[in-house]
Formats: structure tokens, sequence, C-alpha cells
């Protein structure tokens, strides 16, 4: 790579309309991908600990929050959704032994509290409240993993919003946490086996290096309970190949120990699967499938010996094979589950059962099987929409899980394994009334006439005239669904008369593997323009107009969001790009970027290249265009997608954008890639909302009480 510095441009401000942002300098490093120099004026603020990069985000701040400062309903925004959002909120119960253990939320409490009980009408009992896990609220309970017996459970915490988490170990009779303390912990689970659990980490930096460790060589330890950190013992490593994620779990009974291994960074879309016979002499991991393809391979239940499998190999929805791993070949497997239209989504083994849950144009349908695949009935849920849950023991005579849809509060329902019946556990007391809004789904034409799915919510009464304040979300990628669910922030734009849509992009699993494969890699121009088509569908079915729409994704919709406004800045009034990827040449050179790699492909290969930087946010602002008013999001914590990212972004934007919208990044502070606390959250919530008010010069109404917000340091 060579790098080379033409010129350092030190701007006082500049001017664009009625806005001055803050300087920005230009150190143009010049990088040569295939024969084609690239310049990147910006590199620098990629060193988010550098003096130099903490005082432009301080100087952005300032400027971005005396913006919102100004809007006079602002903070009567912030009011109603902290209104709103203050009712109880419960998590499904999760039975180990004699207890059932929850979380609740009170209603505005920065964190959920974790409690437990005796049976399902024993008094709760408080176990854990993440609330006091630091002054400011920003560190949270990541992992709550019980040992078999509930005598011991591992307690993840983490900090500020990271991926990265610290383990420690709390004696369940005393609520005492124990001496022992896991660092360097992350993209790990917790999988117990007797008296110790098997987690997942990187090795200690070198001291004074915390802050750049690498992510490369990802290794699996076994812990035992009451020891210190480095007598743990290595389970599994693999130093040859850095950019791999190694996981190790186990089945109920703990017999068998599986070892997940994917690929990510070499583009390979599945995982190999490894693993061994606790009752053998020789605890030596044996291959089911050795290397990781293109194809997925998750355990869900042994049944004498053998394994039921998902995969997607030879099956592009899923199918549920059984397998005898002394003799793996695909002669020797017995599909127990054939692939259907519809994909799978999920797949728990509870009460002896199998229960599969479908998506049928985006809505959950729910069957449940014998272990044999023999099918017995399906759950039968009280509307169009989105269920999840149903995770338990082999001997459970009973399940939960919570069923949701746009309009339809999260409920938690009890299913009786035996008879079919679902009863309501707990339903939530928010102050909303569902009847007020009518959800449509509607199918419009993509640019090559595949129909793409959206829903629609709106108020009843609405006119469709083309006035109507319109939010289009979307995400399209790495084979994620947009299920319906129900948001209470969401309320607050929808009582303004506000409509809210959500587009089922190709690049999700929507339908499956091939909806998926349609929108990657080489084929992801095909989610911008599907994004696009439903822009120009809301507009001529008069749902809003050009003047009232406002696009909002984050992380991979992040990216979504900024190149679809390159390619069509006359389309949107607002752009929010939260979190977004949007450096499309060099995201795998940062934190787990590598992983993105099946997904984008890299620009390290020149066809992927090519691609790449046709579409790249960053690589595509064109100089001289009227951009949409924008508000970029992004947090200093966010190890996952770089702030960078955004940082970039915004000074490339800021630089090139001429016309009266302004182009603004809200920098959020002790958050990671989504906030990391309520109040953050409502926060960043608020301010969005508003922004899109503005520029939309709509004024929102609000009850008439004084409302005062505390503003942000810079």
């Amino acid at each position: 790579m060579k790098r080379l510095i033409i010129a350092l441009l030190f701007i006082p401000f500049f001017t664009n309309a009625q806005y001055k942002y803050p300087q920005t300098k230009k150190v143009d490093t010049i990088t040569n991908y295939h024969g084609l120099n690239v310049v990147d004026s910006y590199r620098w603020l990629e060193d988010d600990k550098s003096v130099e990069t903490r005082e432009w985000v301080t100087e952005q701040n300032k400027v971005t929050f005396n913006y919102l400062d100004q809007i006079p309903y602002r903070a009567q925004w912030l009011k109603r959704l902290e209104e709103i959002n203050n009712y109880p909120k419960y998590s499904s119960p999760n039975k180990k032994n004699e207890y059932f253990y929850f979380s609740k939320n009170s209603g505005l409490q920065n964190q959920s509290i974790l409690y437990r009980q005796k049976g399902l009408k024993g008094e709760a009992e408080l176990v854990l409240d993440p609330n006091k896990f630091s002054e400011d609220g920003t560190t949270s309970l990541a992992n709550f993993s019980l040992s078999k017996n509930g005598k011991y459970a591992v307690v993840g915490k983490s900090k500020g919003g990271s991926d990265w988490r610290t383990y420690f170990v709390l004696d369940m009779s005393t609520l005492q946490y124990l001496p022992d303390s896991l660092s360097w912990v992350k993209v790990s689970g917790v999988s117990w086996q007797g008296d110790g659990f098997f987690y997942s980490r990187y090795p200690t930096p070198e001291k004074g290096k915390e802050l750049s460790t690498k992510n490369e060589n990802h290794q699996v330890f076994y812990h035992k309970v009451g020891t210190r950190q480095d007598q743990d013992l290595m389970v599994y490593e693999d130093q040859l190949n850095g950019q791999r994620f190694h996981g190790v779990f186990t089945n109920e009974d703990e017999r068998f120990v599986f070892l997940n291994i994917s690929d990510r960074g070499k583009a390979k879309d599945g995982n190999a699967l490894w693993y061994y016979d606790s009752q053998s002499k020789d605890r030596k991991f044996l291959p089911i499938f050795k290397e990781p393809g293109d194809f997925n391979y998750d355990f869900i239940e042994e049944v004498n010996g053998k394994f039921l499998i998902n995969t997607n190999e030879g099956a592009l929805n899923s199918r549920i094979v059984l397998i005898d791993p002394l003799h793996s070949g695909k002669e020797n497997w017995e599909t127990i589950i054939a692939e259907k239209n519809e994909n799978i989504s999920s797949i728990s083994s509870v009460g002896g059962k199998l229960f599969v849950t479908y998506l049928k144009d985006v809505t959950s349908r729910v069957l449940v099987y014998d272990l044999k695949g023999n099918f017995e009935r399906e759950v039968k849920l009280p509307a169009l929409g989105t269920a999840s849950g149903f995770g338990g023991d082999r001997d459970d005579s009973f399940v939960f899980y919570t069923f949701t849809s746009i309009t339809f509060p999260p409920t938690i329902y009890r299913y009786d394994i035996s008879t079919g019946e679902s009863t309501v556990f707990r339903k939530p007391e928010v102050k909303f009334n569902p009847e007020d809004y009518i959800t449509d789904q509607v199918f419009y034409p993509g640019k090559d006439s595949v129909n793409i799915p959206m829903f629609v919510v709106y108020k009843k009464g609405t006119t469709l005239n083309g006035k109507n304040p319109t939010i289009l979300y979307g995400y399209g990628g790495f084979n994620i669904s947009s299920n319906p669910s129900f948001s209470s922030t969401r309320i607050t734009w929808l009582e303004q008369g506000g409509i809210f849509c959500i587009a089922n992009l190709r690049g999700g699993s929507e339908y499956g593997e091939k909806w998926h494969e349609a929108g990657m890699r080489l084929k992801k121009q095909t989610v911008f323009d599907d994004f696009i088509a439903a822009a120009e569908f809301l507009i001529n079915k008069k749902y809003t107009s050009k003047d009232f729409l406002a696009v909002q994704g984050g992380s991979n919709g992040g990216l979504l969001v900024g190149a679809v406004m390159n390619q069509r800045p006359d389309l949107f009034k607002v752009a929010i790009p939260q979190v977004g990827v949007m450096d499309m040449l060099r995201f795998q050179k940062f934190t787990i970027g590598w992983n993105w790699i099946a997904e984008y492909g890299s620009s390290d290969n020149a066809v992927d290249f090519k691609n790449l930087y046709g579409y790249s946010p960053i690589h595509n602002i064109k100089s001289g265009v009227n951009y949409p008013a924008t508000l970029i999001t992004t947090a200093d914590h966010d190890d996952r997608v770089v702030p960078a990212h955004s940082f970039k972004y915004a000074a490339a934007l800021q630089d090139k954008h001429k016309g009266e919208n302004p182009v603004m990044i809200r920098i959020d502070v002790n958050s990671g890639h989504g906030a990391s606390n309520l109040k953050k959250s409502l926060e960043t919530t608020s301010d969005i909302y508003s922004f899109i008010f503005k520029n939309m010069n709509i004024t929102p109404k609000f009850a008439s009480t004084n409302y005062s917000i505390e503003k942000k340091p810079f």
C-alpha cells in the first residue's frame, strides 16, 4: 500500500447555507486498489483516541446539539416518549430447577432488573440490579447463564455498550460474587459442564495496547469455578486462521461437547461443526462437518447418540436431518422435516417436541413435531405477527413464548405441550389502543418486477394526500429478517400523524437463503434498488411525497441509507443513517469488520473492489449536490461498526454538500452499537423525530406543558 500525503488544509469554518460546521482538515492519503488510486482525505479520523479526533467530535457535537436545542418541541417529544414508555416490561420466565428467572423494568429504569421466584406464584426475589453496575447506568447485564444444578451463574457485564465482556461468577445460594473474573471475552456464549464452563475470548493484549487489540486468534477455554483465569484450560485455538470465530457448547445433559467454527473473513457464509463424547477416554474433537463452507449446520437435539441438525445444505429454506456422528456422510442423513416453501426462522426442542417457526410473508407460523418429525399441531397465535421464545428442557410440560406485531404490544403466553392450549401469562400495561391504528402489508414491484413486502402503519382517519410525514425503515442484509414488532417509542410518531414503513428488502431472510443471496456481495445494489422502489411506491400511492419522506436504518441499514441518498438525493427530504458501515473499502480493517466479508466481499479482491467502490457511501458523495437534511448518529464506544465510519462520512458530506439542508452528526458518549441505557435511547429517538419534523416544516401537537431538556456536555 502506497501512501502519499499531499496537503494539509486547515479551514477555520466553512458555511453551508446558514450552518457553520467545524473545521475538518484534509490529509489526502492515496491507496492503490488494483491499479486505481483512491484518495482518503479523512483517514486521520479513524484514530478515535487521538486528541485531534476528540476535539473534532466535541466541535461537531456543539453544532449538532446547538441546532437541536433550538427546536422548540424537542423537550416535549422526549417527555411524551418517557410517558408512553413508563410501564412495566417483563421478559419470559426461564425455569431452572425450582426457580423461574425473569427480568423486569418498572418503566423508566435504565437497565432491567433480574429476579427469581419459586414456582410461578412465589414471591419475586431480586437477583441482580444492573442499574447499580455503574454510576451512570451504562454498564449492562450482557450474559446470565446458570449451571445445570442452579448453584452458580456466569454474569457477563458490558461497559458503555461495548461488545467486550467481563465475566464473573455468582453463588446463587448467597447471591454473592466469587473471586472469579474473566477478561477479554468477545463473541462468546457460556456452556456449563460440571463445576465449570466453556467460553471464548481473545488473547490478552500487550501492555499499553489494550485499546487497539486486534480481534484475532479467537480461543476457547474451560474455566473451573473458584480458580484464576490464568489457570483456565485452553480447549481450542487455530493460530493459522486468526480471523475465525470458535464457540464450544454442550447439549442438555452435558455429555456431548460441540465446537462451532466460522470463517466469514474468507467469504465463507457457513460453519464447521466438531464434537466429542465426554464419556469417551479421548476427549478429542472429531469432525461432523470439517471445514466452514457455504452451508449452515446447527445442532438442535441429541436423540439416542444421534444428532438433529438444522441445515440449508440441499434446502435453501432449511430442513432438519438426523445424523449419526460416526457415519456423517450425506448418504446416511435421514431427513426428519423436509424443506417447505416457507423459510425456517428458528427451532427449539422442549418437552420432547420440536417447535419449528416458519416465516410466511414475514409473519410467524409455529408448527409442533415429535422428535421423529411427525407433525402434531400448529400453535394458534393471536394474530399475524412475530412469535419468539419456546425455550426449555426435555422434561418441561409447558413453555413460554412472546407474541408481538407492529400494533400488538409484546405479550407473554404459556403453552401447554400436551393440550396445545395457549393462555396469556403476562400482558403489558402500555397505554395504547391498537384499534386506533391501521397496519397494511403491501407488496410493491422491485426494479426487476419481483414483489417486495412492506408493512405500513398509520393512524385511522389519515388522508392519503401525499403530505403525511413518513419514515421508511430498512435493513436488507446478513440473512436477517425485519419482522413486524411493537415499539412504544414509535407510538409517539404515529400519534403525530406520522406513517411508519418497514420494507422487507432482499438480503434478509424473509424468504430463505435465495432472498438473502439476491442482495449480498455482487448483488448488493439490488437492496438499494428495492429501497428506492419502496420510496417511489409510497409516493405514487399518495402515502407521502418526497418533501415528507424520511429514510432510516442502522448498521447495515445505515449503509443502506448512505447509499440510496447518494444515488437518489432528490427522493427524500430527511436521511437518518445510524451507526452505518460507510467506508466499504476499509471496513475489514477495524475490530471484527473482517467478519462481514462473507456478506459484502472485500476490496482486496479486484472484482469485489469494483462493486464496493461503486456504492460505498463515503466514496460516492458528489460535490455541489443538495443532499437531504441528514442526522448521522454514532457512539464513542461502538467497537462493532467503529465510529470512524460515521466520522469520515460526516466530514465528506459536510465538505461536498451544497444547499440549505443541515448535515450533522450526533455522537453519543458511553454508548456502543446500540444505546447503553434507556435514557440515552429515548433521547436519541426524541432528537431524530424532532429533527425530521423541523426539516419537514411540521409542528407536532403536544399538551401545552412547559418542559426542559438537559443540555449535552461537549
